[in-house]
């Protein structure tokens, strides 16, 4: 364990709203890095992260929630209950399921609406695996969880009415049926099944099983507002009460959860549970301190770090378990499988994830990051075609392009797909040159037709959908910069597979974002069916773009930034083009408040811009393009304008968090290595923000199980890269490869106060890939 000065104790809510807390000054005392972790960062202004209790990559996170669309709000001030699922930072509701309240006194009320609880923050605290919050009926409730279970402890007043409420009914989203059943005088089990997220998908069913340690004095269940003492069955919730007059006045219950069948959850609940809340919440932390400790740093103030290891820990919380404790999960075709040689992964973000996150867990977690590639490929197998955006046994189809291929070309460079590259690659070369059936809930690259045949997916305004979610009709400019993105990644696992011909297809696919490039503005933009530009001609308006503006889109070319480059006038004109993208005068004045005030427009305020926007995914390549233009230092210095926005306080996030992507971003950007070619192994390099960081690798994916990056002395002043080794050897590029991050041990920058020749010319730019 590496041991390190550190501020003491779980993060307490209190005082928080203003923004970023106040740098204690650290104790004189060894502490553990989840010490430095803010569970509440992000959990305002739309960040959509959640506080509650998790293990990395569980399968429950236990948390309150407050009445926001995701779950918890900080500015909120009254808990609904403290539910089993969420996913952390996405933009759309899900999740919730049998939220759980503990209560005194009559049940008059089954709507969690009216019966929530109210709090203040100075009785709350999160830290890695525990919540705590004490509420204002004098009940203080604690969470804490393993990989398939959520654990509670609640304190009560002294009463003979003392309840806990079980919801089966309400949750963050639509639900479709639900069942509860008291089976003893210990025990509730539930089957619940909803559906819901953005648009609308098909439903999904989870199951649960809840153990209290001490029997029930009385119980019963509810039907819409009707509730029945005594009662052993009901469709929308129960309720369970305990004696707390006798000095006895804790009461612990662990739920259990399984996607697959009551049965799943009852072997989770005996794998996993029968233990007391403090063993449970030391494990937990114990697990959290260990994926940590993977990530040393040296140097910096104590606010910096703990943003740094707060996004480490949002890195870890997705995708999530989806297979029971015996190996069981339900497929995409509603089957019982079982997972063998491997644990089965849901949740897939992948929009969002194949940019950053995927990445960086290649890096730090490569045997879960195999594991997940592999329970991709399980969908395709399973469910007849590779997933967009995943939530358990559902698509929902949201957002557009094909990002389910960089993410596995990523897994297939990274050696993590070793011994199963063909079929991965079969999978892959189906989705790339077809559309997806009618009866199949996936749609695919739904363009692919008209892509294929004319080099560009035809921008059609108001064409109706033909399944749930986003149509790549309706985003066509940016929908063919995906396709092409993705062609190109193909490409090259094609080449290195042997199907020449394959490959040749491909990179001349990926050369497609040509065929939307305007002459007459200088800016892609969207082609009708006729093939004609379409849509307003102004570069900032947006239209036919998803989530974006031709102005933040136009460095999405990740494939051939030397090709763009030429199409945009050559380096001096893209260069000034990068400068006013990001108001670089303006930021060198004032980096923090051009962050603020000039990029950032609000969470959702994706159109009418054009200026970079650091809080969505569209533009986190972006400040990396000045790699290929000769001015290597400016990626630098908008890197580290943008890491202003990540602080300490519930609005220390960027926008939504998508399932980790921008944690990710902060990670490696911070580090100095961020994948700029997102599907291949090619790492852009900047400045570092500590002076040191000690990654702990896995040595059976990187043999020397180790990199040490330095940068001695980095610092605002001194941010400017004078020369970089590799093992003590000069290297002039500006980027490494993953051949590279595995057979090195050390990657050390040099750094000053001022720009030098360092990575200036073309030869040390990150390459086309052809």
């Amino acid at each position: 364990m590496r041991w390190t000065l550190r501020t003491a104790g779980a993060v307490t809510a209190a005082a928080l709203m203003a923004g970023a807390l106040a740098a204690p000054a650290a104790h004189a005392r060894e502490e553990r890095l989840t010490d430095l972790v803010n569970p509440f960062i992000g959990t305002e202004n739309e960040g959509n992260t959640f506080p509650g209790a998790t293990v990395p990559f569980g399968m429950v996170q236990l948390s309150p929630d407050t009445g926001h669309k995701t779950g918890y709000r900080y500015s909120q001030s009254r808990i609904r209950g403290f539910s089993l699922v969420h996913l952390s930072g996405v933009g759309c509701r899900i999740g919730g399921d049998l939220p759980v309240l503990p209560t005194t006194g009559d049940i008059t009320s089954t709507d969690y609406a009216s019966y929530a609880a109210e709090f203040t923050h100075d009785s709350e605290s999160a830290s890695p695996g525990h919540y705590q919050v004490g509420l204002e009926s004098g009940i203080e409730a604690e969470l804490t969880a393993t990989a398939r279970t959520g654990v509670q402890r609640y304190t009560f007043p002294a009463t003979g009415k003392a309840n806990v409420l079980l919801n089966a009914g309400q949750s963050l989203h639509t639900k479709v049926a639900n069942r509860v059943e008291i089976l003893d005088d210990r025990t509730v089990r539930t089957t619940i099944t909803g559906s819901g997220f953005c648009r609308g998908t098909k439903p999904y069913t989870v199951h649960t099983i809840t153990r209290f340690d001490r029997p029930f004095t009385a119980y019963g269940t509810w039907d819409g507002t009707t509730v029945t003492g005594g009662s052993r069955t009901g469709a929308d919730g129960a309720y369970v009460r305990f004696d707390t007059t006798d000095g006895d006045r804790t009461v612990e219950a662990t739920t259990a959860l399984s996607y697959v069948d009551a049965e799943g959850a009852a072997g989770n609940l005996r794998a996993e549970g029968g233990r007391p809340f403090d063993e449970v919440r030391e494990e937990a932390r114990n697990a959290w301190e260990a994926r940590l400790d993977d990530v040393g740093v040296t140097g910096g103030p104590d606010t910096l770090r703990r943003t740094f290891y707060s996004s480490l820990y949002r890195s870890f919380l997705a995708p999530n378990i989806g297979s029971d404790a015996d190996g069981r999960y339900t497929g995409w075709d509603l089957r019982i499988h079982r997972a063998r040689d491997f644990t089965y992964y849901q949740n897939w973000s992948l929009w969002d994830t194949y940019r950053t996150q995927a990445q960086l867990l290649s890096l730090l977690a490569p045997r879960e990051a195999r594991d997940m590639a592999l329970s991709v490929l399980k969908i395709d197998e399973e469910g007849g075609w590779l997933p967009k955006w995943g939530y358990g046994t559902v698509e929902t189809n949201i957002m557009t392009g094909d990002p389910v291929t960089p993410f596995l070309t990523h897994a297939y460079q990274q050696g993590l797909l070793h011994g199963h590259e063909e079929r991965a690659y079969r999978a892959l070369k189906k989705n790339a040159d077809g559309v997806p059936p009618a009866a199949l809930p996936m749609l695919g690259r739904e363009a692919n037709r008209e892509y294929i045949e004319n080099g560009f997916a035809p921008y059609l305004k108001g064409r109706p959908r033909t399944k749930p979610g986003d149509s790549d009709y309706h985003w066509g400019a940016s929908v063919t910069l995906e396709y092409a993105l993705s062609d190109a990644m193909l490409a090259q696992m094609a080449r290195e597979l042997g199907h020449e011909a394959d490959a040749a297809r491909y990179a001349d696919r990926a050369q497609s974002y040509r065929d939307v490039f305007d002459p007459s503005t200088g800016f892609f933009r969207p082609r009708d069916g006729s093939g004609a530009f379409a849509g307003d001609p102004d570069p900032a308006k947006g239209e036919g773009f998803h989530e974006g503006t031709a102005w933040q889109y136009q460095w999405l070319v990740p494939q051939d930034l030397p090709g763009l480059v030429d199409l945009l006038g050559g380096r001096q004109a893209a260069n000034e083009r990068l400068d006013a993208f990001f108001a670089y005068d303006r930021m060198m004045a004032d980096p923090a408040g051009t962050a603020r005030e000039v990029w950032v427009n609000g969470p959702y305020a994706y159109y009418n811009a054009d200026k970079y926007n650091p809080q969505n995914e569209v533009d986190l390549t972006a400040p990396y393009t000045y790699l290929s233009t000769g001015q290597p230092w400016k990626t630098t210095e908008v890197v580290h304008a943008a890491l202003t926005l990540y602080t300490d306080g519930p609005t220390g996030m960027t926008g939504n968090d998508d399932m980790g992507t921008m944690s990710a971003w902060h990670v490696l950007s911070t580090i100095g290595i961020f994948p700029v070619q997102p599907g291949y192994d090619t790492w852009g390099l900047s400045t570092p923000v500590f002076d040191r960081v000690d990654l702990t690798l896995d040595p059976r994916y990187y043999p020397l199980g180790a990199l040490t990056v330095t940068a001695p002395g980095t610092s605002d002043s001194r941010r400017y890269v004078q020369s970089v080794a590799v093992d003590g050897s000069s290297y002039s590029r500006t980027y490494v490869t993953s051949g590279m991050l595995r057979g090195a041990r050390s990657l050390d920058f040099t750094v000053g106060p001022e720009p030098s020749g360092w990575g200036t010319g073309a030869a040390e730019a990150p390459p086309a890939l052809k």
